[in-house]
């Protein structure tokens, strides 16, 4: 059987300091395996690493498009009440975040909002009225 979890996600950067640097102003903490040509940041459950996209690319034996195209997956960030989508949304912008679609209550009774970090990388901010939260603030279930 396969463990039916996500423990990393990756993200290929194509300019890592560049990108490092916006995910520590949004006051992301670094995990101590960071190095100049790796960072690993911590969050809620799941580690988020940004790795050379070459590198990546290698490592998995594939060719990958580093065009500025958005990407085809979207991350989530999901927060404890509808009003903290608004403040995250105004933390991105001031961190020079491209905001795509501003805060607004969503049809399944939510609030939700999208940005795309310096290399076009989709993410969602979103309250879920049915979210449940573990002690550490990873979503268990909605």
């Amino acid at each position: 059987m396969i463990p039916q979890r996500v423990s990393l996600i990756t993200i290929g950067a194509i300019d890592l300091p560049n990108l490092r640097a916006f995910y520590k102003s949004l006051g992301w903490e670094e995990t101590s395996v960071s190095s100049d040509d790796y960072a690993v940041f911590k969050t809620a459950g799941v580690l988020l690493s940004l790795f050379p996209i070459e590198e990546l690319a290698k490592d998995a034996g594939v060719n990958i498009s580093a065009s500025q195209a958005y990407s085809r997956a979207a991350l989530a960030i999901n927060v404890d009440k509808p009003d903290q989508v608004d403040e995250v949304i105004s933390n991105i912008r001031q961190s020079n975040g491209e905001i795509l679609r501003e805060p607004s209550d969503a049809f399944w009774g939510g609030r939700t909002a999208y940005f795309a970090d310096p290399e076009n990388n989709l993410w969602e901010v979103a309250w879920n009225p049915t979210a449940v939260f573990d002690e550490r603030g990873a979503m268990i279930d909605f």
